[in-house]
């Protein structure tokens, strides 16, 4: 549904009412919602990690090259934490927040 003019310039000088006023939240609001793309793509991230680095424990075995599974389970962790971090479960130093 398009707006009308008098609803578009209603919009408009509420834009410039609220960064004359806080500009910190106008900065915000511009930016769009903090943490969301972050955390699809830790997710993301994670997931691929997770395959990739299975695939590795799985080549080692089979080649019977400790040094190709312990690099996929080491990868295995990183992924693993991503993923959790991407799912909102794990907050870490940099995340907790402090209520005033």
């Amino acid at each position: 549904m398009a707006l009308s003019e008098e609803e578009r310039k209603r919009l408009e000088m509420l834009e410039q009412e609220l960064a004359s006023t806080d500009p910190d939240l106008d900065r915000t609001l511009q930016s769009g919602a903090p943490g969301k793309h972050t955390r699809e793509a830790a997710m993301v991230h994670g997931l691929l990690t997770l395959v990739a680095a299975f695939t590795l424990v799985i080549v080692g075995i089979a080649t019977e090259l400790i040094i190709i599974g312990a690099v996929g389970f080491l990868l295995m962790m990183a992924g693993a934490h991503w993923f959790i971090k991407g799912l909102g479960l794990y907050t870490g130093p940099e995340e907790t927040r402090h209520e005033t």
